[in-house]
C-alpha cells in the first residue's frame, strides 16, 4: 500500500516551479534586453553630444572669427584660449584694445561692442595662415548708437592640431 499524500503539499507542486522558472528566465532576459538598449542609446547620446560640442578648428578664418567673439564680446579668457596658440602667443595689441573698451564702458556708463567684417585669409603657407579683418568698435548708451570706428587688423595663425590665433596687430 502507498503512504497516502501529504496534505500541505499540493498535488500540482512540479507544475508551479517550472511557470516560475519560465517566468523568471522571461523577466531576466526582458531586463537584458532592456540594459543593452539603455547602453547603447547612452553611447548614441555620447557621440552626438562629443559631434556637436566639438572646436572646430579646420578653418582659419572661422577660428579668427570665434576667437574674437570669445575674447571681444564674450570677454572669456578661458574660452578665447580654446583658439590661442599653446605658447609664445603675442596678443598684447588686442589686449590694449579690449581694456580700452572696458575702461570706456565704466568711465562713460555706455555699451562698447566689437563685431567685424570683411574678413580675408591673405595667407595660408603650409601651417602659417594670416587673416585680415575690419573691426568695428561701437559705443552705445541706452540703445542709441552715440561712437563708432573702424580698424584694420592682421591675425596670424599656425595649425597646431588646427588652426590657432598666435599674434593679432593692428
Amino acid at each position: 500500500m502507498a503512504p497516502p499524500p501529504d496534505e500541505g503539499t499540493p498535488p500540482d507542486a512540479p507544475a508551479k516551479k517550472s511557470r516560475n522558472r519560465r517566468l523568471r528566465l522571461w523577466v531576466a532576459l526582458g531586463a537584458g534586453v532592456l540594459a543593452l538598449l539603455c547602453l547603447g542609446g547612452a553611447g548614441v547620446a555620447l557621440l552626438l553630444y562629443d559631434g556637436e560640442t566639438k572646436i572646430d578648428r579646420a578653418a582659419s578664418d572661422q577660428v579668427t572669427s570665434s576667437f574674437l567673439r570669445a575674447y571681444l564680446v564674450n570677454r572669456s579668457d578661458d574660452e578665447a584660449a580654446l583658439y590661442r596658440c599653446r605658447d609664445g602667443a603675442e596678443l598684447e595689441q588686442l589686449a590694449s584694445l579690449r581694456a580700452e573698451m572696458i575702461d570706456r564702458e565704466k568711465k562713460f556708463g555706455t555699451k562698447v561692442t566689437a563685431v567685424w567684417e570683411s574678413m580675408v585669409v591673405s595667407a595660408a603657407t603650409g601651417a602659417a595662415a594670416s587673416v585680415s579683418v575690419d573691426l568695428v568698435i561701437v559705443g552705445s548708451k541706452n540703445g542709441q548708437q552715440i561712437s563708432s570706428r573702424t580698424e584694420s587688423w592682421s591675425f596670424g595663425l599656425i595649425d597646431q592640431d588646427g588652426w590657432r590665433v598666435c599674434s593679432a596687430r593692428k
